[in-house]
């Protein structure tokens, strides 16, 4: 019986040694760049190289995580590291960005993709779409439950989840809170885990609202494994060696039918405990926190987990044969399959006393212990009266182990194509709006939407105001003006979204569609939409861009994270926007930290953060938007704005006076920001 590929996290060598030696089929591993966990210890360019060939010898895979976004000017040296990392035989690259993807293929067309999940993919629509440009793998978002990921499972396109780690309270790749707090941007390695500080609904300083449990799937492994789910992947690069070792020796075991030990995992390492609230769909007592408890626990259990990677693990059952013939030098070949090596002694002596014999070669050939490699057979042909040294045995029998780990690395090691691309900026002119910025409106009540139209090139209409009937009269007089939103996050099926979208455009003649993720743009390209694209695909340079306008988007709204010298720097020949009003959104989550802990007839739509800061949460029927307490206003610096031809106006609870004023341009009341498009983020 075949099991789901084992994937285990490496943030040093000594971490990779312990997934190895503890059993796991495959690591991800980060360079000093482009890792979305830039706070681990990471590999350099020669430790990339021997942690290649250290997987290799083992029989597994290494995995390299690129996947943060990156800007224009670091395109050049990002293709000179994956030149370099595909040269010493990476397996594959999880990737985010659109455009870093776009660059590997270039620099090495034959290279293996795999979407990570900071992609934000979560419906089998979206998963189909990045099998069609030619992903291997993806890996979705870790909200899903155990019937969302069936779905995609059937999908071709191999299926990576998570079982077992720390959860962000956000959806991957849709959390802004450390970057618009902090400067610290999770989509570029530096989360500063903002969402561990305290927060309530209610103002009490000792709640932690944000912070949910570690997951753990390891008991559920074989349903895992029954619904088609091809790797089982373990949380935490920036975790020491015994708590990756004993999460790849419990996952091992459970995938051999025992039952894993989750009291001894949760000494390792828990925050409250487990939950499984996504995946079974239960998301009561989801919520936790790293414990005294906790902490405590692991200090006894590390000889115990010691144990597990103390020495090397058998990754191959090899048959060996010797040849000791009268005036021949000792011949001696291990073979592993059609893999083979044959090493040489010298003439062998004849015997003054006791002559080798088959029992003598047995004793010291099968003394591999020290390696990765196990005499599954010892055979030998020896001509009578003949003596070799057990000292001389042992010798060839050390280099027969050598030559086969390097034969057996060099097997396991891939050979790509490599070719020289060196990125350049598009030949395009820099993008303008003219003497006044057309608008773009986000709104979420009819009556948003009826003052938005008088003004705004065009509306996009949350999916309160259309999808579940109940639209709007003026959605019919000024259809082609409308751009649908679907929902931020699909769960569940996404039939039924689509069903409603085309009924939209049939009826209302509707054909424009708002894309926050590959799925809302996979759904746009199956209906023929016209496709607007948000800050949400954070598109942050210019090869994502032009990725964007080859997937079919007519514009894009450029990533808030951006700063107004690097957008300027952009060049696409795909129009671009700015977010330049509204109470940005900080975190888009699945699970919703009031209901936890006041219930939702209490709810009073805000959390309160350490400071006495109230933030706004969006409650939508599938997830919840945090939003920015301080809004960000721009309107009054457009001549600052270059290299875009309209703005996002990001309306969220906004009256009627409120909204005719943010559409005017007129300064909101309370605190503003300029969000980071003057002081940037932490590189």
């Amino acid at each position: 019986m075949s099991f789901p590929e084992i994937l285990a996290p490496a943030g040093s060598m000594e971490t990779l040694c312990a997934a190895l030696r503890s059993g796991a089929d495959a690591v991800y591993v980060g360079g000093r760049k482009y890792s979305a966990r830039n706070s681990a210890a990471n590999f350099s360019e020669d430790e990339l190289a021997e942690a290649v060939k250290l997987c290799h010898k083992y029989g597994a895979k290494l995995y390299l995580a690129v996947n943060t976004i990156i800007s224009d000017d670091e395109a050049e040296e990002f293709c000179n590291f994956i030149r370099f990392t595909a040269s010493v035989g990476t397996d594959a690259y999880i990737v985010q960005d659109w455009g870093c993807a776009e660059m590997i293929r270039r620099v090495v067309p034959d290279a293996v993709l795999h979407a990570s999940t900071q992609m934000s993919v979560h419906t089998a629509v979206g998963a189909a779409m990045l099998s069609e440009l030619g992903f291997e793998r993806v890996v979705p978002a870790r909200e899903l439950d155990k019937e969302a990921i069936q779905r995609i499972c059937r999908e071709n396109i191999e299926t990576e989840i998570f079982v077992h780690g720390a959860l962000c309270m956000s959806v991957s790749g849709q959390c802004y809170m450390s970057a618009v707090l902090g400067s610290r941007s999770a989509n570029r390695g530096c989360c500063g885990q903002a969402c561990r500080l305290p927060y309530s609904a209610v103002g009490n300083k000792n709640s932690s609202a944000l912070s949910l449990k570690d997951l753990s799937l390891l008991p559920r492994s074989a349903e895992l494994s029954e619904i088609g789910v091809d790797s089982l992947k373990i949380e935490g690069r920036m975790k020491r060696p015994e708590y990756v070792a004993s999460a790849v020796h419990e996952l091992k075991s459970s995938l051999e039918g025992n039952t894993p030990d989750m009291q001894f995992l949760r000494g390792v390492f828990s925050r409250s405990g487990f939950t499984d609230g996504y995946f079974s769909g239960k998301r009561e007592n989801m919520f936790g926190v790293r414990e005294k408890e906790d902490v405590t626990a692991a200090q006894t259990l590390i000889p115990k987990i010691h144990e597990f990677y103390r020495f090397e693990r058998t990754a191959y059952d090899i048959s060996i044969h010797a040849v000791i013939a009268e005036n021949e030098n000792v011949e001696i070949t291990a073979k592993y399959g059609n893999t083979y090596v044959t090493v040489y002694g010298d003439v062998p002596d004849k015997a003054q006393n006791r002559p080798t014999d088959l029992a003598a070669v047995e004793k010291q050939l099968s003394k591999l212990g020290d390696t990765v490699f196990r005499a599954e057979s010892i055979t030998a042909d020896i001509d009578d009266g003949l003596f070799v040294p057990a000292g001389k045995l042992n010798e060839l029998r050390r280099e027969l182990a050598e030559k086969l780990t390097e034969k057996i690395i060099e097997r396991n090691t891939r050979k790509y194509d490599i070719t020289e691309y060196s990125p350049s900026l598009p030949k395009y002119p820099k993008q303008s709006f003219g003497e006044k910025i057309p608008l773009r409106v986000y709104c979420r009540t009819p009556e948003q939407a009826e003052i938005a139209l008088k003004k705004a090139e065009f509306i996009i209409a949350d999916s309160r105001l259309w999808l579940c009937g109940n639209v709007p009269p003026f959605f019919r007089e000024h259809s082609d003006r409308i751009i649908l939103s679907p929902p931020r996050f699909m769960p569940y099926s996404e039939d039924s979204i689509i069903k409603r979208i085309s009924e939209m455009k049939a009826e209302y003649g509707i054909d424009r569609i708002f894309c926050h993720t590959p799925d809302t743009i996979a759904i746009g390209r199956k209906l023929g939409m016209k496709m607007h694209g948000s800050f949400t695909l954070n598109v942050f340079n210019s090869c994502s861009a032009e990725k964007m306008s080859e997937l079919g988007l007519e514009d894009c709204i450029f990533s808030m994270e951006t700063t107004l010298g690097q957008l300027e720097k952009v060049r696409t020949a795909l129009p671009l926007g700015l977010a330049v009003y509204g109470n940005m959104p900080l975190m888009l989550t699945a699970n919703c930290p009031i209901q936890n802990e006041v219930g939702c007839k209490n709810c009073n739509r805000t959390l309160t953060d350490r400071t006495g800061r109230k933030l706004p949460v969006m409650c939508e029927r599938f997830y919840k938007e945090i939003l920015n307490p301080d809004v960000l206003y721009m309107l009054d610096r457009t001549d600052e704005l270059k290299n875009i031809t309209f703005g996002l106006v990001f309306l969220s609870n906004e009256d009627a006076q409120q909204t005719e004023r943010a559409i005017s341009g007129i300064k909101p009341a309370g605190n503003i920001t300029r969000g980071l498009y003057y002081r940037g983020i932490i590189q």
